[in-house]
């Protein structure tokens, strides 16, 4: 029902501004509108970049640029039909998109935005200087507009014709936003380790957020230039660049109809100011400073929580009862092995968390690694995740080396995992986290979730009913469409728990699942892990400190001391070993 409400807004605004350019006459107030709707076009992209990918860019200038002089030159000196010019444009401006995101991805924070800003700047330079091809400052006159009927679009006709791109544009973002690869890009701008090792391919999650707003600003380029039937670099200045981010930051980063709010309401400012060039750019600079200290959730965070939810209505519960805590099978019938680690080493200069360590784990076994703070558990735990890359080494996992391998490979090959420090996306509902762990085993792509294909719709009702089985199944139903960050710290560690259960993994590696729980706690996530080893046929390895809770629910103890494997076996075997009472209690308590 959401989502047919927002479709229906988004039909109803846009009626309402084609019977408005019905209605009148005035050329200046049709202009108004149309530049309503590219700025729209230009904002919504840059939205899914900025706001959900959380990528500064400052290059979105020459991205626009692309689009213009794309359809600029291809009918004005080679005579190619305007309308396969317009659509030859967001395909040149997505290919830039590429080129300016794969060096851009190298860097964060400030950097990504100087480095997107220096693509603008040298793009505006070469339009300016390159008067052979561009037409320098003088620009390109001749364009060829779009026609209708062997006619060319009056102003009523382009004013219609934008309003129908923004709706659509509007309609299929949605679609992507909604589902699959919206999560994606959420997870990616809140932690990208956190992100990876789900499943998420991180750096093809930017490229795409780069691609999205390139081809978008290509769009409103060719638009304009086309609707001009003139451009030339003063349409390219870095002021576009910082108005289009102004758009984004003012309407509310992250929010589906923020670029529409603020479109409309800055375009209207900047018609208003258009005598005044000094007191608009001052006014836009004032503006920005006041939307990123004062107002950080844009107009449309005025109206609506930050914390993103669940869909409206949580998945009908089947009446199916979450898995039973089967019987452990017999250990004789589980004995092939799952991972075989030999000579793993890793070294940070003098300091060498892992030494040679060599162990195997088996199917259907609850395994714990301990050891005293510093001996190199986590570092362990994130070679085998793809976290860390080992020095040297072999991982064999399900016979194939996964040593070296990205987390996201690893968690597709069947490897989930959770954080000792917890990596929750905080600003998400605990039902989008879990879903957040189905990312891998889902099977829509980009394009069937663009288009919302029926089978892009199914594989989403299947992925969220799964999820919330996840969900009920570490108790926590009730707090299904809860921000994951505001739940108690026991209650978060469930999330993660269930989150990295949404992967299907073959192999589950705990980092110290218990840290921060009081016993009470301790003993009920005692009671979950095997629960969920037995009920699943999941095989644990489990990094903890509370004893008893290794020594209740583990079949094999792996103990490690300054990055070397000092004993390992049942859980009385290593209790009782010498070397273990040494590395825990020192020399002379043994």
């Amino acid at each position: 029902m959401k989502r047919h409400g927002q479709s229906l807004i988004t039909v109803a605004l846009a009626a309402a501004l084609a019977a408005f350019a019905a209605l009148v006459d005035n050329d200046y107030y049709l202009r108004i509108v149309f530049m309503a709707c590219v700025y729209y076009l230009c904002a919504a992209g840059v939205n899914v970049l900025v706001g959900y990918a959380g990528q500064k860019s400052l290059g979105q200038a020459g991205l626009f640029a692309a689009g213009a002089y794309t359809a600029a030159l291809l009918t004005s000196r080679w005579q190619i039909d305007p309308w396969l010019a317009l659509a030859a444009a967001p395909v040149v401006a997505g290919v830039f998109g590429v080129l300016i995101a794969l060096p851009s991805l190298r860097v964060k924070g400030p950097y990504l935005a100087m480095v997107t800003l220096a693509f603008g700047i040298v793009v505006e330079k070469i339009v300016t200087e390159w008067v052979d091809l561009f037409g320098g400052p003088s620009g390109l006159f001749g364009i060829m507009p779009l026609t209708w009927g062997g006619n060319a679009f009056t102003n009523q006709q382009w004013v219609w014709f934008a309003l129908v791109l923004c709706v659509v544009t509007q309609l299929l973002l949605r679609n992507v936003l909604d589902g699959r690869f919206g999560r994606a890009l959420l997870s990616v701008q809140a932690d990208e380790i956190a992100s990876s090792s789900v499943g998420v391919r991180v750096y093809r999650a930017k490229v795409i957020a780069f691609v999205v707003a390139a081809v978008t600003c290509g769009i409103a380029g060719a638009l304009v230039a086309q609707q001009n039937q003139y451009i030339n670099s003063d349409f390219i200045t870095f002021n576009l660049s910082i108005f289009i981010l102004l758009l984004v930051l003012f309407g509310g980063a992250g929010s589906k109809a923020g670029p529409a709010v603020g479109a409309i309401a800055l375009t209207i400012i900047d018609a208003l100011l258009a005598r005044w060039p000094s007191v608009q750019h001052f006014f836009y600079g004032a503006l920005l400073l006041f939307a990123l200290y004062f107002m950080p959730g844009g107009v449309m965070g005025l109206f609506s929580p930050r914390a993103r939810r669940a869909a409206d209505a949580q998945p009908q519960e089947s009446g199916e009862p979450a898995p039973p805590a089967a019987q452990r099978p017999p250990v004789a019938a589980q004995e092939d092995l799952l991972l075989v680690v030999e000579n793993l080493c890793k070294a940070y200069g003098g300091v060498k968390p892992a030494q040679d360590i060599s162990f195997c784990l088996r199917r259907g076994h609850v395994h714990a690694l301990i050891g005293p703070n510093g001996a190199g558990k986590s570092t362990l735990i994130n070679m085998l995740s793809g976290v860390v890359i080992p020095d040297a080494g072999v991982i064999r996992f399900r016979g194939t080396d996964i040593a070296g391998e990205r987390s996201h490979a690893i968690c597709a090959l069947g490897i989930g995992r959770s954080f000792q420090n917890l990596r929750l996306f905080g600003d998400l509902s605990v039902l989008d986290n879990v879903l957040l762990g189905r990312h891998s085993r889902m099977k829509n792509g980009f394009w069937a979730s663009l288009l919302g294909l029926p089978g892009a719709r199914a594989e989403e009702r299947r992925a969220r009913e799964d999820a919330y089985r996840l969900v009920r199944l570490v108790g926590l139903a009730h707090l299904a469409g809860t921000p994951a960050g505001s739940l108690p710290y026991g209650l978060q560690r469930r999330v993660e728990l269930a989150r990295a259960l949404a992967t299907e993994p073959t192999l589950l590696l705990l980092d110290e699942p218990a840290a921060g729980l009081n016993p009470q706690e301790t003993a009920e996530l005692g009671e979950l892990l095997l629960r969920v080893g037995t009920s699943c046929g999941i095989t644990l390895l489990m990094v903890e400190h509370h004893m008893d809770l290794v020594m209740a629910i583990s079949d094999h103890v792996i103990v490690l001391d300054y990055g070397i494997k000092i004993a390992e076996g049942k859980p009385a075997q290593v209790q009782a070993d010498k070397r273990v009472i040494e590395a825990y209690l020192g020399t002379g308590m043994a």
